[in-house]
């Protein structure tokens, strides 16, 4: 194998002319790693994966995938990937069985080869049960697992999960988490979309944030949190019945959140009750996004020395 398994340099894409859904978007993910790849609806998440997928192209720079160039040899990367999209195309008349089947012969894979192979699948995933029922009967959660065995077939080198756990019960979603973790332990390189941050804390080893187009940040799951500074000090003041709510500063130890307090108090606030937090991933993603998560300090707060 290559070194890298994905890696694109300054990759742009403008639609019609003048929609610029990328722009000079550059980064690299390696074999037995899972990439997180996120971003709002409409930051250019999805244009990113079809060029990756050679489903679309790039205006400008370049992509690799499996050590192959997704613009000069598109047949050698459909080759080395498997891919979940975050709506599955399945055919609702076929069995579970018919329709492995049915991709292990696109796959070329032989015969004994592929029943075998089926059966490492279906055992991997929990899909014995249901093999022979027609997939008009299955749920949400087992269709995603079926999906994403028919991407596993042919043991890709690079898998794609576009928003894998959209609509899957808590149990079914961390169900995915394992089989996620198993493949990035036996080697394979994941490029994963989310729209749950909790998701990409979870899986992720390393984590891209796009914004308009653009990566904003990439980092490690708490280089991001470190990137947000210290300690934030989260208060709840009762000032009015129709003015309650928490506000947030940042802080950086927890004398300087004592003077916080202290400065409220004798501001005359009812303090009713606060928390001392590190930085998680959500305020991360928030700022690197352009969302705020917290409300402005009072003037009592914010006379306080930072």
């Amino acid at each position: 194998m290559t070194e890298q398994a994905i890696e694109t340099v300054s990759l742009g894409k403008v639609y019609a002319g003048e929609v610029r859904a990328l722009e000079e978007v550059s980064f690299r993910t390696g074999y037995g790693e899972v990439f997180a790849y996120l971003g709002r609806n409409g930051s250019g998440k999805t244009t990113t994966i079809r060029i990756l997928t050679t489903l679309t192209a790039a205006t400008t720079g370049t992509a690799r995938v499996a050590g192959h160039d997704v613009a000069r040899d598109p047949a050698a990367v459909r080759r080395a990937i498997g891919v979940t999209m975050q709506h599955a195309a399945l055919d609702e008349t076929m069995t579970g069985r018919e329709l492995l089947g049915f991709l292990a012969a696109l796959w070329e894979l032989p015969r004994g080869a592929a029943a075998a192979r089926i059966g490492e699948v279906v055992d991997r995933l929990g899909l014995g049960g249901v093999l022979d029922r027609r997939i008009a009967t299955y749920s949400g959660g087992t269709r995603r697992r079926l999906d994403l065995a028919g991407a596993l077939l042919h043991r890709p080198a690079v898998l794609f999960l576009d928003e894998p756990s959209t609509g899957l019960d808590p149990q079914s979603r961390r169900a995915l988490w394992e089989q996620v973790r198993e493949l990035r332990n036996q080697g394979s390189a994941i490029f994963l979309t989310t729209q749950y941050l909790e998701e990409a804390a979870q899986l992720a080893d390393r984590i891209a944030v796009l914004h308009g187009g653009r990566l904003a940040a990439e980092d490690t799951p708490d280089g991001l949190r470190r990137g947000r500074g210290g300690l934030r000090l989260r208060v709840r003041v009762d000032r009015r019945p129709d003015n309650q709510g928490w506000i947030t500063r940042p802080v950086i130890s927890a004398g300087q959140a004592h003077q916080v307090l202290d400065g409220l108090v004798a501001s005359g606030a009812a303090i009713a009750e606060f928390h001392l937090d590190e930085p998680t991933l959500e305020d991360a993603y928030l700022a690197l996004t352009g969302t705020q998560s917290s409300t402005a300090p009072p003037a009592a707060m914010a006379a306080v020395p930072a």
